[in-house]
């Protein structure tokens, strides 16, 4: 029995300590894709989960199969030729955030931060710079938008073959291989 006690007592010490765990019904990530040089349109990924640990280490998964570009056809489409889905079903989005910069504010008040974040995906990786606003909008509950838009290249994650495709399928002129991309997330405590 104390053997048992003991494994699980080390079992917990080598186990992050989630700070924050993000609130999937109120969180989303979204994105703009422009066509033919002129037409944008807004793009959803909204099955997401993911935690902060302690030391402000941040994960977010992207479930790339929740693509929502309010077009059938064109939701198919980007699972099978830019997220490849059955290959690449999630992409990672991970961040080193100030933990003081979540647990500082008090209800209500809004604080700016600035950090790098990571994505893997489509068996690629590629780092940009983001800056947020983090509110305090709950006693637990913790917003984290961002200030404005992440650019996101097509060929930093290996999507330019894919977006290609795209273009030659659906017989456009041209599609854009760049996307501001936003984030809406929320985190409990």
């Amino acid at each position: 029995m104390r053997i048992i006690s003991l494994a699980a007592g080390l079992s917990l010490l080598a186990a992050p300590l989630f700070a924050w765990t993000l609130d999937t019904t109120a969180s989303s990530i979204s994105y703009v894709s422009t066509k033919n040089g002129s037409t944008s349109e807004a793009n959803l990924l909204s099955d997401l989960s993911g935690t902060v640990a302690e030391d402000g280490t941040a994960i977010v998964e992207i479930s790339l199969e929740s693509v929502e570009t309010f077009i059938d056809i064109r939701n198919e489409r980007m699972r099978e030729f830019v997220f490849k889905v059955v290959d690449f079903p999630i992409a990672t989005v991970s961040a080193a955030l100030d933990p003081a910069a979540m647990a500082g504010l008090a209800p209500g008040n809004t604080t700016e931060a600035s950090f790098e974040v990571t994505v893997a995906t489509n068996g690629t990786e590629a780092s940009y710079e983001a800056t947020a606003y983090v509110t305090q909008v709950g006693e637990d509950r913790v917003l984290v938008a961002s200030k404005a838009p992440i650019i996101v290249h097509a060929e930093d994650l290996g999507y330019d073959e894919g977006v290609s495709k795209l273009q030659e399928i659906a017989g456009l002129d041209s599609i854009e291989p760049t996307v501001p991309v936003a984030f809406h997330l929320v985190f409990d405590r």
